[in-house]
């Protein structure tokens, strides 16, 4: 990691992080097995913005550039990331990128995996001189919509049609003369709002007394809807975005454990570390260490 990397990452960033138990579910799923998103997010601006994977990721990553400029150097060789330049690096595959020190990149990310993975950047290999697509709205827009998906429920078929618009997103791009986008956009609600003011107090120890009293409802009433649409009782929930907020935090600052505990409403670090195993698989000292490899 970039020892300028900023303490706090990204003004704007928004990444998310699958726990564990999730990732097992998707690989397997009949639907979701073939193509599968373990990681993503956008990066605004990311000054500093530095990676180095010397034997590479488990993944397939995928880096489109809205603004900015950047470097891509895949096994020695370097490719100048620009404006509506996108590029797939291979799995297991040394690489290594960084932003400009000048005009740092604008940049949405996503980490792939599955069956067709491999023909998917196979595909995209032999298209060597057809790696630049004009901008469109609706290209962020389905960014975001896959993003809002996997970010607010966890229910199986979710997940199942997120991965499906993943799938569809990434191949936007490889084919991309073929293609034409369209979306939708989601209608504010109740949970919407839950979800809301949860992320807006990702520092705060909240109970789910104050919750309910915060938007006038029963707790049996909350807890019902809530989990009905999102998979996750609240207070579950909101312990998952703690600890994907602390992904965040260990992957792009240099924050200690200690003091992440803390930015994210845990008094004691030890409850917090057990907390983050449960949801990752690891402790947030092996998460930091998985991630700088």
């Amino acid at each position: 990691m970039d020892k300028n990397t900023l303490k706090e990452g990204f003004l704007g960033q928004k990444m998310i992080a699958f726990p564990k138990a999730i990732i097992e579910q998707i690989k397997t799923n009949p639907i979701s097995k073939q193509f599968y998103i373990s990681d993503l997010g956008y990066y605004p601006v990311a000054s500093h913005h530095y990676r180095l994977r010397k034997k590479g990721a488990k993944e397939y990553i995928f880096i489109y550039c809205t603004k900015g400029k950047g470097v891509v150097t895949i096994e020695n060789q370097r490719t100048l990331i620009s404006p509506n330049h996108f590029c797939i690096i291979p799995r297991n595959t040394r690489h290594e990128y960084r932003a400009d020190d000048n005009d740092p990149w604008s940049i949405y990310w996503i980490h792939f995996k599955g069956s067709i993975g491999e023909k998917i950047y196979n595909r995209y290999s032999k298209n060597n001189n057809d790696k630049n697509i004009p901008f469109s709205k609706n290209t962020i827009d389905q960014f975001n919509k896959i993003f809002d998906l996997l970010n607010n429920n966890y229910l199986l078929d979710s997940i199942e049609y997120a991965n499906l618009l993943g799938l569809n997103f990434i191949s936007s791009f490889v084919y991309h003369k073929l293609n034409s986008i369209s979306t939708t956009h989601p209608k504010d609600n109740l949970i919407d709002s839950v979800k809301e003011f949860l992320m807006n107090n990702i520092d705060k120890n909240l109970t789910l007394d104050k919750i309910a009293s915060k938007f006038n409802y029963s707790k049996s009433y909350l807890h019902t809807k809530f989990k009905l649409e999102t998979g996750y009782p609240i207070l579950v929930f909101f312990k998952l975005k703690k600890v994907q907020k602390a992904c965040e935090y260990l992957s792009y600052t240099d924050l200690s454990i200690k003091q992440i505990s803390y930015k994210i409403g845990f008094d004691d670090p030890l409850y917090f570390s057990r907390t983050f195993k449960n949801f990752m698989g690891k402790s947030p000292r092996n998460y930091k260490q998985s991630q700088r490899k």
